[in-house]
Order: structure tokens, then C-alpha cells, then sequence
């Protein structure tokens, strides 16, 4: 990851700025640069992953304009090999092809791009400046008006805290052109339904998603991969295991008393061949990270805390005791492909409709926690199953065959890889959801911690002072005032609590683990 940031006024208070960026710099520990340019201020902070070089360092200048960019741009070389006639490139960095293209597309670039960015571009024949997201929204990025009404764009919110009244998260698949957004792909919407049946569909998404890792497996930096025990992250792990030259290091991590997930993490390890290890908490560690994980992640969002303790330490310990710099995860795979709850979906075209909503929102919860438990690390997160030609199948396909009518959630993901990918019994296993995974007792700790740190009288007395998304539990109590410590009066950051359609029958329920559902079954003994 890196960290980028620009304040677009000429007379900028540099100070606020120096402030405001140095909050991120574990993003970017390599090195740390802020520009002046004609508008106003660029800083970035780096964590070198490809163009290893002095000459890799951003922002990058072309003439009088000027360019940050968090993000990895997937088959850059084939954009700089058609523009070396008419540029000149000092590094192998892959974002040093951003601004001749803008030079020579404009805007129209973004759509061209298969990435994961964030971007600010400062246009000096313009006196603007452009900013953009990818489509999915791995890449964070925030903005607000200081008093003057001039934008400010950052990497997290936790730059922007103290220079404007209220830090909003930049749209994703959207760039703002200086005085208006203009969205340039919605990856949720679908323009053409496929028309593929099972077979053929199966054999596409075993294709694309093949194509989605090979991808993210280049890298000038080191290479990790994280390793739950549970579907998505074991077919990563196992088609990055095939296509590796060397040998790929694991990583799993688990509550000491019942991490059952270890278990089933070590069997693919093993099947694999790949060099683990195993991270193990306790419900001390737990409780101690809780403060750093919820000022990292920048919500209170029940789901996403409790998911991102183990993740959060897992990277910790790889940032400590290895020199990885790049993680693979699996998340999205749910998105696309179903949750416990969705098994409850009316009809395919209600299924339709949760998918296309949770792909638009994962921006403020999967994706968010991926990239900040990995990025406040100093790694670099890449995410498979968000590859754009990848989740654009995906959504495509009739969601009549994407239902769970198997007797088998995620289907048609298991079935594309059936084989020697992985053991069977892992290929088939039913998916624990992840903060489950560690091990069952950490949410209990955290809601016994929760349910003794307040009285009923005080628990009723504190949630009544938020309007917005008000707690409905001591433990999403407990999480919200630990975020108004960090980010106070910017909740509306988050649309609302990640829950189970509460309107389906079976999932009106009041906790959003998995094992509350009446279908969750032994997917979690």
C-alpha cells in the first residue's frame, strides 16, 4: 500500500497538511515526499512493491502536471509500450503510465484501466485537479472541504480529521473532475446478462479467477498469502500454489482453545505444499488490539470489527517476523457468490438485488477491513476475486443458477474447482464465517467484555445520544464510542450495521454472525 493526499487551494496551510499526512505513514514507510504544485499541495508516502527504484518515488511530473496514485495497475507494460515513442519513463513503476495517459485520454482513461487505485492528478493546463477510484473501491480514499470550500482528498479518513467538518468516503468506479463526480463504471450494474448454464459457467469462472491470481502474483517485493481454512482463501492459496515458481508461505491465525479453523487451514497447507504458519491469540491479545483496530479501520460496524482482530494480528506478526510485503486474501468471494443468509433469498431476482447492493457497499466494510488490518501493517493488500473482468462475469450470470438449489452454498465456485485443486473435503466444506473462524470464543469475549463495561441503565442512556446508526447492542455500543474517540461526528462515513436482510424470513436476527442463522449447521463445529 501507500498513502496519498492533496489539498487543492494555492495557499494551502502546509502545516495542517504535514499533520494531517503523517498519520498514515505506516502505509508508506519507504519514503515520504510532499509537492507543491500550482494548485496546491500532493504528498505520498511509499511502500515500494513495483519499481523498486529511487525512481519509482511519486508524485510523478509530466511537464507542469503532477500525479499520486495508490493502486497497482494491472498490464501497465502493454500501455508504456505504446507510449514510449512519445514519452520518456525513468522507472519500471506501474503507475508512472497514469499521466501520459491522461495527457492523451483525459478522464476516459479511468475506464481503460484493469486496477486498484486511488488517484489525484493535478491538470496545470486545467488548474484542476482530477481524482478517481477504481470500481470496486479496494483502494481508500476520502474527501472533505476545509472552510474555504476547497477539496481535500486522502487515503483514510484519519488524515482528514481536524481539516474538515465532515470526512466523506469517495465514491468508488467515480472520478471528480474539479467540480463535479462522474461515475464511469458501476461493476454491480449489468448491461447483458449471460446466458452460460452451469457447465460453461463453471469453466469460465475457474478461468478468469486463475487469471485474476496469476496476475496479482507479480510483484518486484515478496509475496504472502493469508490462509483462514475456509473456501476462498484456500483456492487462492491453492492456484497460487500451482502457478508459483517457489514454494508460497501461508499464514493462519486462531484463538488458543478453539481455533477449529487452524485444523482445516493446515490440511490445505499440507496438501499444498506450502510453508505455514500458524499465529495463536487469547482473549487478552484480543481485548488489548480492540482500541488500535477500530482507530485503523475508521468504524464502528459490528461485522467488520470483529473480522478484522484476526486480521489486524496475523499481518501484525508478518510485518514483525518475515520481510512480505504483498498479501493475497479472498475476499468478494461472499459478495458475488452468496452468504449463509442469502441461502434465504426469496427469489433470483432478490438475490440479484443483495448482490448488486453488497458489491456497491463493500467499500465500507469487507474492503475497508482487508485494507486497513494489511496497509497499517506496511503490506500491500491484493484482492483475486475483485478482479474486473473476474466479478463483472460473475454478476452477469442468471442468479437462478448462482442460488443455493445444490444443497450447497457457493455452488458453482466449488464445482469449478473440482479436481486436485484442493481435498475434497475442503473444496465442500460449508464456509464459518471469518470471525468465527479464529475461533468462536472471541466474540464471546468481546461481548462478554462489552456486556460488563456498561450497566442497562447506561447502555440505554449512551445509544440514545446517536442518531445516526445508534447502537442496538452494548457490544455495538462499545465499538461506536471507541470511533467517536478516533473520528468525532463523521459516523454517517458508514451507511449503516453490515446485517443479514432483516425483510427475508430467517433473517431477522440481532447479531450478524453466521451462526445465528438456523442454516449455519456444523459448517462452524
Amino acid at each position: 500500500m501507500c498513502s496519498i493526499m492533496a489539498y487543492c487551494r494555492k495557499d494551502a496551510p502546509r502545516d495542517k497538511f504535514e499533520e494531517g499526512f503523517s498519520r498514515t505513514v505506516s502505509r508508506g514507510p519507504d519514503d515520504s515526499r510532499i509537492t507543491e504544485t500550482g494548485g496546491g499541495l500532493m504528498g505520498f508516502h511509499r511502500l515500494a512493491i513495483m519499481g523498486l527504484t529511487p525512481e519509482g518515488m511519486q508524485p510523478f511530473a509530466l511537464g507542469d502536471d503532477r500525479i499520486v496514485c495508490n493502486g497497482e495497475i494491472y498490464g501497465f507494460e502493454k500501455f508504456r509500450d505504446a507510449l514510449k515513442g512519445r514519452y520518456a519513463f525513468a522507472s519500471d513503476s506501474d503507475c508512472e503510465v497514469l499521466l501520459p495517459l491522461y495527457r492523451e485520454y483525459g478522464t476516459d482513461m479511468f475506464a481503460m484501466l484493469d486496477a486498484e487505485f486511488a488517484l489525484v492528478i493535478y491538470d496545470a493546463a486545467k488548474d484542476r485537479f482530477v481524482a478517481a477510484r477504481d470500481p470496486i473501491g479496494i483502494r481508500p480514499l476520502f474527501y472533505g472541504r476545509d472552510e474555504s470550500g476547497a477539496m481535500i482528498f486522502a487515503s483514510e479518513a484519519i488524515n482528514l480529521v481536524g481539516l474538515t467538518d465532515r470526512i466523506i468516503p469517495f465514491p468508488p468506479g467515480c472520478y471528480h473532475d474539479g467540480e463535479k463526480f462522474v461515475r464511469y463504471r458501476d461493476i454491480a450494474e449489468v448491461e447483458k446478462m449471460s446466458t452460460d448454464g452451469v457447465d460453461e459457467a463453471c469453466e469460465k469462472i475457474r478461468e478468469k479467477l486463475i487469471a485474476g491470481i496469476e496476475k496479482r502474483l507479480v510483484a518486484d517485493a515478496k509475496v504472502g498469502f493469508l490462509l483462514s481454512g475456509g473456501l476462498d482463501s484456500s483456492l487462492v492459496c491453492a492456484v497460487a500454489a500451482k502457478k508459483s515458481k517457489d514454494r508460497i508461505k501461508t499464514f493462519s491465525i486462531g484463538m488458543s482453545g478453539d481455533a477449529i479453523d487452524l485444523r482445516y487451514a493446515r490440511e490445505v497447507a499440507d496438501y499444498i505444499g506450502s510453508e505455514h504458519t500458524e499465529v495463536i491469540i487469547d482473549r487478552d491479545t484480543v481485548l488489548a488490539s480492540l482500541d488500535k483496530v477500530i482507530k485503523t479501520l475508521g468504524t464502528f460496524d459490528i461485522t467488520t470489527v470483529r473480522a478484522s482482530i484476526g486480521m489486524y494480528l496475523v499481518c501484525k506478526a508478518i510485518h514483525e517476523k518475515t520481510d512480505i510485503r504483498v498479501i493475497l486474501t479472498g475476499e468478494i468471494s461472499d459478495e458475488l457468490f452468496g452468504y449463509k443468509y442469502t441461502d434465504f433469498a426469496p427469489s433470483a431476482e432478490e438475490f440479484q438485488k443483495e448482490a448488486q447492493k453488497r458489491v456497491r457497499e463493500l467499500y465500507m466494510y469487507d474492503v475497508l477491513r482487508a485494507d486497513r488490518c494489511i496497509s497499517v501493517n506496511s503490506l500491500e493488500a491484493r484482492v483475486p476475486f475483485g478482479d474486473l473482468d473476474f466479478a463483472e462475469y460473475v454478476m452477469s450470470l442468471d442468479p437462478a443458477i448462482k442460488m443455493n438449489v445444490y444443497g450447497k452454498g457457493k455452488y458453482l465456485l466449488r464445482k469449478a474447482f473440482e479436481g486436485d485443486w484442493l481435498p475434497e473435503k475442503i473444496l465442500m466444506r460449508e464456509k464459518a464465517a471469518f470471525s468465527d473462524a479464529v475461533g468462536h470464543s472471541m466474540v464471546d469475549y468481546l461481548k462478554e467484555y462489552a456486556n460488563g463495561y456498561y450497566t442497562d441503565k447506561e447502555y440505554e442512556e449512551r445509544r440514545a445520544l446517536f442518531a445516526h446508526a445508534r447502537p442496538f447492542t452494548k457490544e455495538s455500543l462499545l465499538y461506536r464510542e471507541i470511533f467517536e474517540k478516533y473520528y468525532p461526528g463523521q459516523a454517517e462515513m458508514i451507511k449503516d450495521f453490515w446485517m443479514p436482510n432483516r425483510s427475508w424470513k430467517g433473517c431477522d436476527v440481532d447479531d450478524p454472525s453466521a451462526r445465528v442463522l438456523a442454516n449455519y449447521g456444523d459448517s462452524g463445529k
